[in-house]
């Protein structure tokens, strides 16, 4: 009878002691809160540069496949179209194309560019046939990093 007691008042001891064990103190998460936000601090910048430069690679991309659909367009028609036919005349055909054999991209609608602006679209342009470019993030000509403008003939 003295053992089960003792068993008894053991087992006791145990659930006191885990339910001290439970929970976080309230110090113990500020030291974590900090060092997520000491993280968060240094690997944030980090991915917006990257995020950054995603997008600028992911702009030039379009324009490469925006003139590819262009000379596919050229090679059934004869000639690229004109600033005020644009781009559209990759997904829709012209009054006057007669021999068009579209639409020139997988998808029914004009992509944006990843600033969710237009390309701009000249023919004949100044740097060749045509030229295509997107300004950038900043929508502005010129500028630096993500602000840069990307074009078409270089």
């Amino acid at each position: 009878m003295k053992q089960i007691l003792r068993f008894k008042a053991k087992g006791e001891r145990q659930k006191a002691g885990a339910l001290r064990q439970r929970g976080f103190t309230l110090l113990e998460l500020l030291v974590v809160l900090g060092i997520i936000a000491m993280l968060a601090g240094i690997v944030g910048p980090q991915v917006m540069k990257h995020m950054g430069e995603s997008k600028t690679k992911a702009a030039k991309v379009q324009i490469e496949d925006l003139a590819a659909a262009l000379d596919m367009y050229k090679l059934d028609l004869g000639n690229y179209p004109t600033s005020e036919q644009g781009l559209k005349s990759l997904i829709e055909s012209p009054d006057s194309a007669k021999r068009w054999n579209g639409p020139y991209l997988r998808k029914a609608k004009m992509p944006l560019d990843p600033w969710q602006q237009e390309y701009h679209y000249v023919s004949p342009g100044e740097h060749g046939k045509f030229d295509l470019l997107t300004l950038g993030a900043d929508g502005k000509e010129g500028g630096e990093g993500e602000d840069q403008d990307i074009v078409s003939w270089e």
